[in-house]
């Protein structure tokens, strides 16, 4: 009788045992600056991946005994500190693609570890051209690059807001100076006069001699290639020098933080977005009511929607490799093609950028942007 029990017992315990069986992971990398002064813009690079990744879990298994995990990291903006993660993502076996980074800088510092390990990088938001030009297989964007933003701009600060007189100010970054010398290159060719091309650090606080300066050269528009949180000093410094010119910045102010850090001095300030206004896109209607119903609508910031479909354009070819092998997954993420995403449909060129280059321009009215049309009408 003891006998046939410890039978029973063993058969009961290997059952037991076999239905606890944990289920194998696959996990996504996110990376981005997470705490400091652009921390809105990595959590909602991360949000839009939670929301990704819980609807695919969702439907089952990613691939047969495979669920999704998230894998997030600070780069804190900083491209020494981008590198850092980008090894410690690459030294993780389980991780097999990378959403992010959010910064042109961290992602070009980042890149060759990617390369190198050959992990899948998509970012929503790095739109300086030089990281595509670079040859790295494993990049990708969803975004619109600056050599596309900038022109533009500078075309609508032409036609639009019929500038003759303009100051270009950078942020000396990576995604700040590209962007501003490439609309200094355009608004030239235009035949508008550059009364001067200034640079500052980011972290500055006082920009009242570089802004005195200026005011004495009368320009009609300013435009600023950087990133919100100095964006919104500069506009607020200028407005108590009595500095009236126009000013007109890339996507790096188009953060609802920067009209909460510049208040009633925002208004009327104009910046081009990578695209159009999400919330007139029919196709991402779902995916905001759910942001919203989650973490709130003020939260959800410019990039969620290309990170959003960053994160999905990764899923799906995970599914397609059907295995958990980096290589695998990267030559899937390479031959997407017609990626029927929020945004748009979703091409790679033969670079990994995105061929969707709708360039917006919104402007800032009662506290708010609101979308004023593509910058080239």
């Amino acid at each position: 009788m003891k006998q046939k029990i410890l039978i029973v017992m063993c058969c009961l315990l290997s059952a037991l045992s076999l239905g606890a069986k944990k289920t194998g992971v696959i996990k996504i990398g996110c990376v981005g600056p997470i705490t400091g002064d652009q921390a809105s813009l990595g959590l909602d690079q991360l949000h839009a991946l939670q929301i990704a990744v819980d609807e695919a879990n969702a439907q089952g298994e990613i691939i047969p005994g495979y669920r999704l995990e998230i894998v997030s990291l600070d780069d804190q903006h900083n491209p020494s500190q981008a590198v850092a993660m980008a090894k410690r993502l690459a030294s993780e076996p389980d991780v097999v693609a990378v959403v992010g980074h959010v910064n042109s800088s961290c992602s070009l510092a980042a890149a060759p570890i990617y390369q190198n390990t050959r992990l899948a990088q998509i970012s929503p938001s790095s739109s300086n051209p030089e990281i595509s030009r670079k040859g790295y297989d494993t990049f990708f964007r969803t975004c619109a690059t600056d050599d596309i933003q900038a022109p533009q701009a500078a075309y609508f600060a032409f036609q639009q807001l019929k500038a003759q007189k303009v100051f270009v100010i950078d942020d000396k970054t990576t995604y700040g100076k590209g962007i501003a010398d490439e609309f200094e290159k355009e608004i030239r060719r235009l035949g508008v006069s550059v009364l001067g091309h200034e640079g500052i650090m980011q972290g500055e606080k006082d920009f009242t001699p570089l802004l005195t300066k200026i005011k004495a050269l009368s320009p009609d528009v300013i435009f600023f290639g950087g990133m919100y949180p100095e964006g919104a000093l500069l506009v607020r410094q200028a407005r108590s020098l009595g500095l009236s010119a126009q000013w007109l910045g890339g996507d790096g102010i188009y953060v609802s933080a920067f009209i909460d850090l510049a208040q009633e001095d925002a208004e009327g300030v104009y910046c081009t977005f990578i695209g159009a206004d999400v919330n007139s896109i029919a196709s991402a209607k779902n995916y905001i009511e759910t942001y919203n119903s989650r973490f709130g609508r003020q939260h959800m910031g410019p990039y969620s929607a290309y990170a959003y479909d960053a994160a999905n354009i990764i899923i799906e070819a995970i599914r397609r490799a059907a295995k958990l092998d980096r290589q695998a997954i990267l030559a899937q993420v390479r031959s997407t093609k017609d990626f029927p995403g929020i945004v748009g449909v979703t091409n790679f060129d033969e670079k990994g950028d995105s061929t969707i280059q709708l360039i917006g321009v919104f402007r800032v009215k009662n506290s708010a942007f609101e979308y004023a049309g593509p910058a080239k009408q």
